[in-house]
């Protein structure tokens, strides 16, 4: 005899839906945009804890710069795929409804004689308002991006940001700050490289230098050398030479307790390399310690792929070929004069000091104040 049909089988069951995600409340939105040279970057972010959840955001390479070391202006079609990437930034701040948000421009504007017209179409084409920073905001802002990730065990740091037109080092020395402080000393550096007398720890800016080359300036530069080797070396030794001001520079430093925080497209793609990446992954690369022979054994790679070997490979492309060995003859130069076991690879920069600051500054991030 057949078994009983229990009651409701062959029923269809009643659809369960699951929430959509509660929009963030616009009040707790922070935006932070970053146009370079190269790049235009921007994220959206919702402090959490002592950081922030990034809630959206944009990246994609206009080459402002392209053309201007040689006119010493910003071109009419640099200008037109720059402002076509700030609409849709604008797009996603008035979708969020952000409120509050800082807009910055670097190098390429600071060196353009065109810069204020240009500055002037953005926000008569976009409604942003863009501030062309200096040198020092640049390197501070990249400073505390970097802050988390300084060892407890670092005496002596040196931060340094590869961008398409200008290179900040900055020299810190937490040496007199208590081991569990140092990263927090760091973050306190966004009031100021000098700021005034403080309650808290201090870390010491020695020296800073802003560089005008970066990865597109010192490409330019030497784009009328034919030899891919040659032209990596006198590029790496050219930046070298614009060192000479810097103060560390006259000095041996040794490799315990010092470390370096490289934070740029150079320093991650190469850090890519060294792990042997398909496809890049900013968790596996985020955070990682290379020491300067490991650095060394990738370029020597990229010098014997030859531009053609670079075009193909997937972490690089043909886009950015000619930028990794610029970039890749900067961080040589700088591992020459400083050589370390540890070289920490921030997948971060300017945007990240932007939200850093702004949400410091309102007091919104649980470790403050700093």
């Amino acid at each position: 005899m057949a078994p009983k049909r229990p009651r409701g089988a062959g029923a269809f069951p009643k659809a369960v839906e699951s929430p959509a995600p509660a929009r963030p409340d616009p009040d707790a939105l922070y935006a932070a945009l970053d146009l370079g040279t190269n790049s235009c970057r921007m994220l959206i972010a919702q402090p959490k804890g002592s950081g922030f959840h990034v809630v959206d955001s944009f990246s994609k390479s206009v080459q402002l710069g392209a053309g201007l070391e040689r006119t010493g202006r910003l071109s009419r079609a640099s200008m037109a795929r720059t402002v076509q990437a700030l609409r849709i930034c604008q797009q996603k701040l008035k979708r969020n409804r952000v409120r509050r948000m800082r807009l910055i421009a670097t190098e390429a504007c600071r060196r353009a004689k065109n810069s204020r017209d240009f500055i002037r179409q953005v926000k008569r084409e976009t409604g942003l308002t863009l501030d062309i920073i200096q040198p020092e905001e640049e390197a501070r802002l990249a400073v505390i991006s970097c802050a988390p990730l300084v060892s407890t065990k670092t005496e002596q740091l040196l931060v340094v940001d590869i961008g398409g037109g200008s290179t900040e080092l900055v020299w810190i020395d937490i040496s007199s700050v208590p081991r569990r402080d140092r990263p927090a000393a760091i973050m306190r550096l966004h009031n100021g490289f000098h700021p005034s007398d403080s309650p808290f720890p201090a870390a010491k800016v020695v020296d800073w230098i802003s560089v005008p080359l970066g990865v597109a300036t010192l490409r330019d530069q030497f784009n009328d050398v034919e030899n891919d080797a040659a032209r990596f070396a006198l590029m790496s030794w050219f930046f070298e030479e614009n060192l000479a001001d810097f103060a560390p520079y006259k000095d041996e430093q040794t490799r315990e307790g010092f470390q370096i925080v490289g934070t740029s497209g150079t320093v991650t793609t190469v850090a890519a390399s060294h792990l042997g990446l398909k496809r890049y992954d900013r968790t596996k690369v985020d955070g990682l310690r290379m020491t300067s022979d490991q650095i060394d054994k990738v370029i020597r790679g990229y010098l014997e792929l030859g531009p053609r070997g670079r075009r193909r490979d997937p972490r690089i492309g043909d886009d950015r070929q000619a930028l990794i060995m610029s970039g890749s003859a900067i961080l040589q130069a700088l591992l020459r004069c400083w050589p370390t076991d540890r070289l920490s690879v921030a997948d971060r920069g300017l945007r990240e000091g932007l939200l850093y600051a702004q949400m410091s500054a309102d007091g919104v991030l649980e470790d403050g104040p700093f």
